[in-house]
């Protein structure tokens, strides 16, 4: 017998390299993957004098309203009090500021003018144990942000480097390990045509057979058939395309200021009709003011550590109330109007055409309908989006499942004991009172 090469020495060879390929990719994989050792934070600094666990309480709840420990805000930044006055002027100064700006105290008249003769609410109902804790509070050292906090402060949004290393190894050694297997089949496939020539097998060739877009062609009714299906098909996507015009669900555009629903209307608990107050008596809810911003804002010109998330740091949300401040002309240094103001031009978001009439207070405050019902979720959207479709079908749907409030409100008083006795029920739908009537919303 005719010899056709060593084949099984070179299958041997492949499945061996293979085997060493996939087991070095796997251990490099499980290194990537191997977690870091978890570190201990570094236990707080003990301070003498005082409870800065029971201060931080304290000066949460009485302090920082105008005082922060590392900024200037309405008052003095306060870290590192202890140093600048002693105990006993503290007390005094605390229990009672005015009092000592009267008697011509001079650290406290100083004290006084630098922070723009801002007079400073007395405390008599602290005592010096508790004005101890607050002092060692205040005597912390900073903490500094670690190295990984920092490192994931500076990643950009979106950008993913816990395993992107790891990833490309596995998919480049999949896509190596492909090549090889094809590779395998053809010489696979060689090898065996090599036997058989060399025992004299013939290998069959290939029958032709019609292609099967001819035989496609020849057969007239699944042609027929196609091109009905064809036209239904396009008239089914075409139909859909144009009834999407204008219609813009989910639009989230970036705005000039990054402001977020999440911290305010979810973390916070503010309502909505705080900033949008216009809701409640208006045609329109309205873009709150800057002013109304600056209400909190005014003290609040940086957020707590705990408020950063993977997407957006602490320095980022930090930046978004600067460009409020340079928008109201403020400056936190020196707690004042600097008088040079910027436009902040907002990206609108819900925009009904022209011809339609929707009347914010009439569903509000005449019908008790919530924000969420027609605006979704906002309290868990970090970046507001239109949530519902807002299209002519959907307010009738809502007006024809929707019953009226009928309980303590005097305006339907009338209407529903007519319109309960036509239609022969308790309850009436927003459809049943004239909600379908063209004129309600068409001018």
């Amino acid at each position: 017998m005719k010899k056709v090469g060593n084949h099984n020495s070179n299958s041997r060879k492949m499945f061996l390299s293979l085997a060493m390929m996939l087991a070095f990719s796997f251990s490099s994989f499980a290194q990537d993957a191997a977690p870091a050792a978890p570190t201990e934070a570094a236990p707080a600094a003990a301070t003498a004098g005082g409870d800065p666990v029971k201060g931080k309480a304290l000066f949460n709840s009485n302090c920082a309203a105008c005082h922060k420990l590392d900024a200037k805000s309405t008052g003095p930044a306060l870290r590192g009090v202890a140093d600048k006055h002693d105990a006993e002027w503290l007390y005094k100064w605390i229990h009672n500021s005015s009092d000592m700006i009267k008697s011509g105290d001079a650290a406290a008249v100083k004290l006084f003018e630098e922070n723009n003769k801002a007079v400073m609410t007395s405390f008599p109902q602290l005592s010096n144990e508790d004005i101890d804790n607050i002092i060692a509070y205040t005597s912390e050292p900073k903490a500094e942000p670690a190295a990984g906090a920092a490192t994931g402060a500076a990643t950009p949004p979106g950008t993913d480097v816990s395993g992107g290393n790891s990833n490309n190894m596995i998919l480049g050694v999949l896509a190596l390990v492909l090549v090889v297997l094809v590779v395998m089949l053809f010489m696979v496939n060689n090898v065996l045509r090599k036997v058989a020539k060399a025992n004299g097998i013939e290998v069959a060739a290939k029958a032709e057979s019609t292609p099967i877009w001819k035989a496609f062609v020849k057969n007239q009714f699944l042609v027929l058939v196609s091109c009905i299906f064809l036209l239904l098909a396009s008239g089914y996507f075409v139909y859909g395309y144009f009834m999407q015009v204008g219609v813009d669900q989910d639009y989230a555009p970036i705005q000039p200021i990054h402001y977020s629903h999440k911290i305010h209307a979810g973390d916070n608990e503010i309502n909505c009709k705080y900033c949008h107050s216009a809701a409640r008596v208006s045609k329109n809810a309205g873009i709150p003011s800057l002013n109304v911003c600056m209400n909190c804002h005014k003290n609040i010109s940086e957020v707590a550590e705990t408020t950063a998330t993977p997407e957006y740091s602490k320095a980022f949300y930090d930046a978004q109330i600067q460009k409020l401040y340079d928008a109201v002309g403020w400056d936190k240094t020196t707690q004042s109007y600097t008088g040079k103001t910027q436009p902040v031009k907002w990206v609108r978001i819900h925009n009904l055409p022209d011809f339609v009439y929707f009347n914010h207070s009439q569903h509000v405050t005449v019908g008790g309908i919530e924000c969420q019902t027609c605006h979704g979720p906002v309290e868990t959207y970090e970046i507001q989006k239109q949530f519902a479709p807002l299209t002519m079908g959907w307010c009738i749907d809502c007006h024809r499942k929707t019953d009226v409030k009928m309980e303590g409100n005097g305006y339907y008083t009338k209407i529903h004991e007519e319109l309960s006795k036509k239609y022969g029920v308790d309850k009436l739908t927003e459809a049943q009172m004239g909600g379908l009537e063209c004129g309600k919303c068409h001018y």
